[in-house]
């Protein structure tokens, strides 16, 4: 799936990437400003999530929960990692087997942590305003 989209235009590009997704883990590739965490936070909207959600950068990971309480995702920034055993150290692997959606940011940074049941989303900046996304 490929859109060309604005920021105004999130809540109807959230919704058709949710009904794309074949993985409840994504890799979000994408240069630093692209979107990434703003697109985040607009799927996690979608899903019923009642955090208004920030980038876990500092923190890493950010849980997101519905009104009920019920986990609905996790959202990795893994910008600040200097190798694989930090992820490692913090649980990765026990988050890749909860329920619930698992967003990844810069998953580059951990080639060999990341099973084959995944899909990735790349974002390019058009202009200054203007994204394209591609789901694969």
């Amino acid at each position: 799936m490929e859109l060309i989209y604005k920021e105004e235009d999130l809540e109807l590009v959230a919704k058709k990437v949710l009904k794309e997704l074949k993985s409840n883990v994504v890799l979000f590739y994408a240069p630093m400003g692209a979107g990434k965490t703003t697109l985040i936070k607009a799927l996690v909207k979608q899903l019923g999530g009642t955090d208004s959600g920030s980038s876990p950068t500092f923190g890493i990971v950010n849980e997101y929960h519905d009104k009920q309480g019920k986990q609905l995702a996790y959202h990795f920034d893994f910008y600040r990692l200097n190798d694989e055993m930090e992820a490692l150290d913090l649980g990765l692997e026990d988050y890749l087997s909860q329920p619930g959606f698992v967003f990844i940011e810069w998953p580059e940074k951990i080639p060999t942590l990341i099973s084959s049941d995944y899909q990735k989303l790349k974002i390019e900046i058009l202009d200054f305003h203007t994204r394209k996304l591609h789901l694969a």
